[in-house]
């Protein structure tokens, strides 16, 4: 299916500002005060690395959703930073998720995806979303796709595509040293 059609005009507009600038990025502030409240994992087909999960069992935890997909070239140079970050702030306090989101009928099979997770060399957990419910109740268009959540489930900032590496990792430190 494709995700550009399927999300309609905003979706297809999003698509363009994505091939122009390369990436787009969201920071602080991204609903204005308060800040939203994540969606919970919703669909999910299979987890890799993990029995499944609930944002409900990680609150008091900090949360960083990846989506993504394996043939995608622009997730597989993001990866190394996620995978950096969950082997840097585990012990800390985060927990990665990460959504993997086909964009093709080839990326629906498990084994495809525990394939990547090994290539790769994911430790996180990895929610497959075959059906898009997890994709849609976030309102994500786009491959890859990071969200940040706060120890109260919060998204706190998001970014898609590419870039901003030191941001999201100055996020990820900001997150964890907040307390409740």
């Amino acid at each position: 299916m494709n995700r550009w059609r399927r999300g309609g005009l905003a979706a297809a507009l999003c698509a363009a500002a994505l091939a122009v600038s390369g990436c787009m990025g969201d920071a602080a502030g991204l609903d204005g005060p308060p800040r939203k409240q994540a969606p919970e994992f919703a669909g999910i087909d299979a987890w890799v690395n993990s029995p499944p999960l609930t944002l409900a069992q990680l609150r008091g935890k900090v949360v960083l959703v990846e989506f993504w997909t394996w043939r995608c070239i622009n997730c597989m140079r993001v990866l190394p930073h996620t995978v950096g970050w969950d082997r840097k702030y585990r012990d800390q306090g985060l927990v990665v998720i990460g959504v993997h989101t086909p964009e093709t009928e080839e990326e629906h099979g498990n084994d495809g995806v525990q394939a990547a997770v090994r290539r790769f060399g994911i430790g996180f957990p990895v929610a497959q979303d075959n059906g898009y419910r997890t994709w849609d109740a976030y309102g994500n268009f786009a491959w890859p796709a990071t969200y940040l959540l706060d120890r109260d489930g919060r998204i706190i900032r998001r970014h898609y595509g590419e870039g901003d590496y030191e941001g999201m990792e100055a996020a990820i430190r900001d997150a964890l040293a907040e307390r409740r």
